[in-house]
């Protein structure tokens, strides 16, 4: 069985993306989100679990004419574990009320299939707060009305403003889950404003053996906005490009 979610594209088009890494000129396929809508993921990641994320591998293709704020830094990650908990749940919002020709009543509540969402202020202040410690995060939330939209509060009168704008996702198999979503990132400060778009692209695989229940290879692309007096330098392609690899365990 396979699956496309968010785009219409051939078969396989996020697997033989992230097989052709770090040779990325263009932005993956994806279809622009609705406010209302999140990236459903299979069943089989329902649950909280203990992540280890490792950095193996970054690259700036666009070296050294252009570089991002912070790659050189981020080096010190590579090889280095990093150990956080995060959580898949079934979405809240599982009842619909429509009309029925009914003689006793012409309304019920009638259950949508449920879905499983990453609960995604949870999962963003135990990441960030792994990576650059609890002082450095007052907090993550997400939007209630709307769960692409997330803001990370920092000190210093600072935020991160995360929305998805768009997405897409595979299932090649029943134990292979491939899911990729783009946002818009806004980093203010009292006398700084940077803007760009973020694309992460994460293939997972449900293993059958002992150790890690799950195992995932996840691939973060930056790309300038088009308020970066590079943008048309850079022409869509990502300017650096971030791989880890991720170990679920219960």
């Amino acid at each position: 069985m396979f699956l496309f979610l968010g785009s219409e594209a051939e078969a396989g088009v996020l697997a033989d993306r992230l097989a052709q890494f770090p040779q990325w000129n263009t932005k993956p396929p994806t279809q622009k989100v609705a406010a209302a809508e999140d990236l459903i993921y299979p069943d089989w990641m329902a649950g909280t679990w203990n992540v280890t994320s490792t950095l193996v591998d970054l690259v700036a293709p666009l070296a050294p004419d252009i570089v991002t704020p912070g790659f050189e830094n981020n080096r010190r990650y590579l090889n280095e574990p990093v150990t956080f908990p995060v959580r898949f749940q079934v979405a809240n919002q599982n009842y619909f009320e429509f009309s029925i020709f009914n003689p006793k009543s012409k309304i019920q509540n009638v259950k949508l299939q449920e879905s499983v969402v990453a609960d995604r202020a949870f999962n963003g202040l135990n990441i960030a707060t792994a990576v650059l410690g609890s002082s450095a995060i007052l907090s993550v939330k997400t939007d209630p009305h709307n769960p692409n939209r997330q803001i990370t509060l920092l000190p210093g009168k600072r935020q991160l403003v995360s929305i998805v704008t768009s997405r897409a996702s595979e299932i090649a198999n029943p134990d292979q889950f491939i899911s990729t979503e783009v946002s818009q990132q806004i980093f203010r400060a009292p006398t700084q404003l940077y803007l760009n778009q973020v694309e992460t692209t994460t293939a997972y695989r449900r293993l059958q053996a002992f150790g890690a229940a799950i195992e995932a290879d996840q691939i973060t692309a930056v790309y300038l906005s088009p308020q970066d007096p590079n943008y048309f330098a850079a022409a869509e392609r990502p300017v650096a490009l971030y791989r880890y690899r991720l170990e679920f365990f219960p």
